[in-house]
C-alpha cells in the first residue's frame, strides 16, 4: 500500500465516521432529548462537537484496523492457513457470546436486553459485510471479514461498554462499525494494482 492510497483510505473513512457520527448524535438527541439548548449558539455547535467526535473513532477504528491487518498477517505466518480460519471463527463466536451472556451473568443486576441487542446487531453487520465483501472479491474472504466485523468491534468497543450507559454505546458503536465495513470493503479496491497504460 503507497502512501497515497493509505492518505485515501484515511481521509475518507475519517468522512464517514464524522458523518455517521453526527447522524447517531442528531437521532438520539431527537429520541432522548438529553441536551436542552440554551441558546442559537449551542445548536449550532452541537453538531461540530458530533463531527469532532466522529473523526476521533474513526481515527480508532483506523487503529483497530491496521492492528487486525498486522494481526491476519501474524496469523497466516504461524498457522496453516485453514487452522488460521478456524482460529478466527472460534475467536469470533466466543467474542459475540462474551458480549451477549457473560456481561450479564457476571454484571449481577444489569440488564442483559441491551447487551443481546447490540450482539445481534453487530452480528447481522457482520454477516451482511462479508456477503458483500465475499461478492466483491472470493469466498476465502468471509471469514476474516466475519472476524473483523465481530471479535475487532467488540474489541474496540469494550471502553464505552465498561460505562454501561446505553446510548454512549450506541453514540460510539454506529461509527465504528460503519468505518470498519467501509474500510474492509474498500481495502481490495485500493490495493487492486491498476491496469499498465
Amino acid at each position: 500500500m503507497s502512501i497515497r492510497k493509505w492518505y485515501h483510505l484515511f481521509w475518507t473513512t475519517l468522512l464517514i465516521g464524522a458523518a455517521t457520527a453526527v447522524l447517531a448524535g442528531l437521532m438520539l438527541q431527537a429520541v432522548n432529548g438529553g441536551i436542552e439548548f440554551k441558546s442559537t449558539a449551542d445548536l449550532l455547535i452541537y453538531p461540530l462537537i458530533l463531527l469532532g467526535y466522529g473523526m476521533l473513532v474513526s481515527v480508532y477504528a483506523q487503529l483497530g484496523f491496521f492492528a487486525y491487518l498486522i494481526l491476519n498477517y501474524m496469523g497466516i505466518g504461524v498457522f496453516p492457513r485453514k487452522a488460521w480460519q478456524y482460529i478466527q471463527l472460534v475467536l469470533a463466536v466466543l467474542a459475540l457470546l462474551e458480549l451477549v451472556f457473560l456481561r450479564t451473568f457476571v454484571g449481577g443486576d444489569r440488564n442483559g436486553v441491551s447487551d443481546l441487542i447490540l450482539g445481534i446487531g453487530i452480528l447481522l453487520t457482520a454477516l451482511i459485510v462479508s456477503y458483500f465483501k465475499v461478492r466483491s472479491t472470493n469466498a476465502t474472504a468471509a471469514v476474516p471479514t466475519f472476524f473483523f466485523m465481530t471479535a475487532i468491534t467488540i474489541v474496540e468497543t469494550v471502553g464505552v461498554l465498561q460505562i454501561g450507559v446505553d446510548s454512549a454505546t450506541v453514540f460510539i458503536v454506529v461509527p465504528l462499525i460503519a468505518c470498519n465495513a467501509f474500510q474492509i470493503l474498500r481495502l481490495h479496491r485500493i490495493l487492486k494494482p491498476k491496469p499498465p497504460l
